[in-house]
């Protein structure tokens, strides 16, 4: 099999999805990366196929959504070992999960739900972050996750929980601004103060993604359905400086506009990147 190409200098990529497919493999964008949703291609199918070819010539980031970390059960070995053999047969550059959990008793739910940040829960997921690292021989990235309500029972500030996981179990943090944004702006805190608690040395991704604002509720939805809002691409820069340029993902997954739009917020976070780079060495 031919080696995948390994991540650049071009640091901006975004989420492949099927109706855009055949026009990225007939034109070949300038992109950093590719991301996929594992659990979308643990079948042998066409859609794997396409994938396989398009990985010729794009680094691949896996992004797992079932994993099921955050749970109080242990993990589901089927689903583990289904997706160490997609990361055996892609070889991705990046394999990211949530800090969430999304089953119970064998059922599988179309979310991904909180837990409350204790003592108890961080040593339960770090239990299972670290198992599922040491089934899959990678190191994880776990993603933040936008938040809509509090356990009264959390003692643990997300942030540190996060940043305990990472020191605990060696995995790398993805840090998602849009998700930081609707988290801050749903209650009430500084989203510069939350990017500053994170360990720079363990970001090893960034999503940005579209939000809207939910009818009759104060409350902001993150939807992966529209542009990144303005003050989103100024919390990005912001991370630009605390964290550097790592690998950027546009994510946009409802309402799916045209590949040009698409590839268009990507070249603006690559902009921002660059932007970033010059004034370091200035």
């Amino acid at each position: 099999m031919i080696k995948p190409p390994a991540l650049s200098d071009r640091i901006a990529g975004i989420g492949l999805r099927l109706p855009h497919v055949a026009a990225i493999a007939a034109t070949r964008p300038h992109l950093g990366f590719i991301e996929v949703h594992a659990e979308n291609y643990m079948a042998e199918t066409a859609a794997l196929d396409r994938l396989l070819e398009l990985r010729r010539d794009y680094p691949v980031s896996v992004h797992g959504v079932a994993l099921s970390l955050g749970s109080a059960e242990d993990l589901d070995r089927i689903h583990l070992d289904r997706l160490r053999a997609l990361i055996e047969r892609v070889e991705p550059v990046l394999v990211s999960e949530h800090l969430a959990w999304s089953a119970i008793d064998g059922v599988y739910l179309n979310d991904l739900l909180p837990l409350p940040y204790t003592e108890e829960s961080l040593d339960m997921f770090c239990r299972l972050v670290g198992e599922a690292q040491e089934t899959l021989g990678r190191r994880l990235l776990i993603e933040n996750p936008s938040s809509y309500l509090r356990f009264r029972d959390s003692t643990i500030p997300e942030a540190e929980f996060l940043t305990e996981t990472a020191r605990r179990t060696g995995c790398c943090i993805l840090c998602d601004v849009n998700n930081i944004y609707v988290s801050a702006t749903n209650f009430r805190f500084d989203p510069i103060a939350y990017l500053d608690s994170l360990p720079a040395a363990a970001i090893g991704e960034i999503h940005l993604a579209g939000h809207h604002a939910a009818e009759n509720v104060d409350i902001l939805i993150d939807d992966h359905g529209s542009r990144v809002a303005l003050p989103v691409w100024e919390l990005y820069s912001a991370a630009l400086k605390r964290f550097g340029a790592v690998p950027t993902l546009i994510e946009w997954d409802t309402k799916l506009p045209a590949l040009e739009i698409l590839l268009g917020e990507a070249r603006h976070a690559q902009e921002l990147a660059d932007l970033h780079r010059h004034a370091e060495f200035a």
